[in-house]
């Protein structure tokens, strides 16, 4: 491995040999079938599902679904939810497919609803947020992605030849980010990454390009109603970005491959839980995603109205 440690920052970028050590590394720590597509399955009587694809490292293990409404209209605005971008990151996965349950029905009777619960599911049973190839896919919804992940959902969604026009990508901030993710970044690029606070509530990613202020507020307010938002830190901060408003910075979505940048949608956001909060167990991270979700449909529906 050239003397380079898998955990540690050296000179040297990783080669084949580095990734394939860390891939060999993983273990498997839950199950995707288990957890996941049995609850899939399982809304077969009322929503259609279908599968878009498979991972290639295990195609039979590693089915890729789409949940969308039955009653689909070209008509309709429509709602694109998307889970388990970064796999670890449990809540975005069950919140995604808690909004099904809870909530999909009742929001189909306006909207057409598309979910794809856990868009990287063996990175769901290692906990890992790279895919097996030490590829980020929320840094690579861009065209010819070297992502499978990525790359199978935006072909997907591409085919249903329909405007997105809110989009809700279900993501977690984790103590772990600190201490074995961003390590891992810093080792595999040979450079030195920044370390931040984890804040402690629930914060939101928008657009720098389209910011949508009131819409990435409306969605706070009601995620509020069920958990704490995040505050700023000491130097008007989350996670080293300057919060626009309370508990919202804004990324180049597009430039920088994440997931909500590829759908183009009018109001998107990104969702960020911090399950390792002592103020909240695993239920409250799964409401605070359901919430982000029905705030983000209800704000649309507002507008609607007046």
């Amino acid at each position: 491995m050239n003397n380079n440690d898998i955990n540690g920052i050296t000179e040297q970028v990783w080669g084949q040999i580095e990734k394939v050590a860390w891939f060999t590394a993983q273990k498997i720590q839950r199950s995707y079938q288990d957890d996941v597509v049995s609850q899939i399955t399982a809304l077969t009587p009322d929503f259609d599902v279908t599968q878009y694809g498979a991972l290639s490292i295990n195609p039979t293990k590693y089915p890729l679904y789409l949940v969308k409404s039955k009653n689909w209209q070209q008509g309709k605005k429509t709602i694109l939810v998307t889970g388990g971008v970064h796999g670890y990151e449990t809540s975005g996965v069950h919140g995604a497919l808690r909004f099904v349950q809870s909530h999909g029905q009742r929001y189909s009777e306006q909207f057409n609803i598309v979910v794809a619960p856990c868009i990287s599911p063996w990175g769901y049973e290692t906990i890992n947020r790279w895919n097996p190839l030490t590829i980020d896919p929320n840094r690579h919804f861009i065209d010819n992605s070297p992502s499978e992940e990525s790359a199978a959902l935006m072909q997907a969604i591409r085919a249903l030849k329909i405007k997105i026009d809110v989009h809700v990508d279900l993501h977690e901030t984790t103590d772990t980010d600190n201490s074995v993710f961003r390590p891992a970044l810093a080792a595999r690029d040979a450079k030195v990454q920044a370390q931040w606070s984890i804040p402690d509530g629930f914060y939101l990613v928008g657009d720098t390009d389209n910011p949508v202020f009131e819409f990435q507020q409306y969605v706070i307010e009601n995620v509020r109603k069920v958990t704490h938002i995040a505050p700023s830190d000491d130097s008007g901060r989350l996670i080293g970005v300057t919060t626009e408003q309370e508990g919202v910075i804004n990324y180049a979505t597009k430039a920088l491959g994440l997931c909500i940048g590829f759908s183009n949608s009018d109001h998107a956001t990104t969702t960020e839980v911090y399950p390792d909060s002592p103020l909240v167990n695993d239920e409250d991270c799964v409401l605070a995603q359901v919430a982000s979700i029905t705030g983000a449909i209800d704000y649309v529906l507002q507008l609607s109205d007046t």
